[in-house]
């Protein structure tokens, strides 16, 4: 078998609830001057600590804009037009999936030195070698690769646990689909070995969420920087980004998807997803029901549990989709390309199936 040539970029971070300390140290040796991009709210919760931390160095930040409403190529054009880009050595870029994935798309294509600052803990975008791109009514367009994810990543885990509690409760769901997905989506293989490592590396996307998820959810609510958040940020910024840059080459199947996604993507359907409900929030829903299909009681007994505890979705009522969503749903999720490299092809009959099991179990803790 011939070996293809490939090369390897893993994310750089440092983490704490005073990690802003490091920008000097971390950020001098690739210029001076500094453009902040983020979303509104980042910024608002972000910029003065930034501010505060870069005075110390020898940067200069010389302006501070919105990134725009999405991750867009226009948003991107537009950003790229500014004189203020122009002039910047290096971009930071402040907020969420969104905001990061913009700044991205923006520097990494122009070889600009790029540095993220997530604000919440809901996705792995800051550690990522990949932007999410959308269309300009703001529908999913398509993943955007890059060779390298962005420069370094600060992740401030205090203002992490000042940010909203549902962000990191559906950053739980979308990481530990990716431990289930990549080891059904890779099963009987031979992996390459950054595949091999990828699959390894997932099981961290489950046990710490299992181990702290209950804990950190709880301590998030109450606004703490705590060991447990701390712990559960690291799985869905860090590991999640790690896992998928292992498991993603444009030469070998991609092992980062699966069922739960192809469940997420077509209740996209139906405006109530998108509208009022989160994505790690609908993924860690559709776990529950690929480890059905996929007869691993064991391991969907743990996902309910935490699901239970936590307060994710464990019935298509939680999610406001109807039966007869479900049914129409049901034809949909084996043709998605989420499923497209799977150990086995899904039929509409295993979901069937695997939806009356979760019903029977839904109402056995009803019962007691």
């Amino acid at each position: 078998m011939k070996l293809e040539n490939y090369e390897m970029h893993l994310p750089s971070y440092s983490i704490g609830d005073k990690i802003y300390d490091k920008i000097g140290p971390v950020c001098e040796s690739y210029g001076k001057t500094v453009l902040v991009i983020g979303g509104k709210r980042a910024l608002e919760a972000a910029y003065e600590k930034i501010q505060k931390a870069v005075d110390q160095t020898n940067l200069v930040i010389i302006g501070k804009e919105l990134y725009g409403d999405d991750c867009t190529y226009q948003n991107v054009e537009r950003l790229r037009n500014m004189k203020l880009y122009q002039l910047a050595d290096m971009v930071f870029g402040v907020g969420g999936g969104k905001a990061l994935d913009t700044v991205k798309c923006l520097c990494i294509a122009d070889d600009k030195p790029v540095f993220t600052f997530p604000t919440i803990a809901s996705n792995c975008a800051a550690c990522t070698s990949v932007s999410i791109m959308y269309k300009d009514d703001g529908t999913f367009l398509k993943p955007h690769f890059f060779i390298r994810p962005a420069m370094h990543a600060f992740i401030d885990t205090e203002l992490i646990s000042k940010a909203p509690a549902q962000y990191m409760w559906a950053g739980i769901g979308d990481t530990y689909a990716k431990y289930y997905e990549a080891t059904i989506s890779s099963r009987g293989e031979q992996l390459e070995h950054f595949a091999s490592l990828g699959v390894a590396l997932s099981l961290m996307c489950r046990n710490p969420l299992l181990e702290y998820g209950p804990k950190a959810y709880e301590d998030h609510k109450k606004k703490l920087s705590t060991y447990d958040v701390e712990q559960v940020v690291l799985a869905i910024v860090v590991t999640t980004g790690i896992t998928s840059i292992f498991l993603t080459k444009d030469f070998t199947p991609d092992y980062n998807s699966g069922l739960a996604h192809a469940i997420f993507y077509a209740l996209t359907s139906y405006p109530v997803i998108e509208k009022n409900h989160l994505h790690g929030e609908v993924v860690g829903f559709g776990v529950l029901l690929a480890l059905l299909v996929d007869g691993e009681e064991t391991e969907f007994e743990k996902i309910y549990e935490l699901n239970k505890k936590i307060h994710l979705p464990v019935s298509l009522e939680e999610i406001e989709i109807t039966e007869e969503q479900w049914e129409e749903s049901m034809n949909r999720i084996p043709e998605m390309s989420d499923v497209a490299h799977y150990p086995y092809k899904v039929t509409k009959e295993m979901l069937s199936e695997a939806m009356s099991k979760l019903k029977e179990r839904v109402q056995e803790d009803g019962e007691k």
